[in-house]
């Protein structure tokens, strides 16, 4: 059974800056693109970012783009989410999940996330005005 543990969240400024952590207990973790979704109170969970397996391709929401930073350490079974110049609306529960299948070029995880079965607890992002 796949576990993902987000952490890092917290209380912040707007303007700010937050780094999340997604350990995974994945043994084939180096195989699966990651991705980053969040929650807001009264919203859909959204996407935010994904990393390819191999870590060389990354995406970003339109939303984050320019100012958050996926990556990730095989090594570590972790993955991470840098977020800079943070705004009150990015105020939500935190998550991480892998792809449906290895290998991907992360397509489907973008919007196919929707049909993933297991998810962590996540992690608690709140940027105060």
């Amino acid at each position: 059974q796949v576990q993902l543990v987000e952490s890092g969240g917290g209380l912040v400024q707007a303007g700010g800056s937050l780094r999340l952590s997604c350990a995974a207990s994945i043994r084939t973790f180096s195989m699966y693109t990651m991705g980053w979704f969040r929650q807001a109170p009264g919203k859909e969970r959204e996407f935010v970012a994904a990393i390819s397996w191999s870590g060389v391709s990354t995406y970003y929401a339109d939303s984050v783009k320019g100012r958050f930073t996926i990556s990730r350490d095989n090594a570590k079974n972790t993955v991470y989410l840098q977020m800079n110049s943070l705004k009150p609306e990015d105020t939500a529960v935190y998550y991480c999940n892998k792809d449906r299948a290895q290998y991907t070029d992360g397509s489907w995880l973008r919007t196919g996330y929707r049909y993933l079965g297991v998810w962590g607890q996540g992690t608690l992002v709140n940027v105060s005005s």
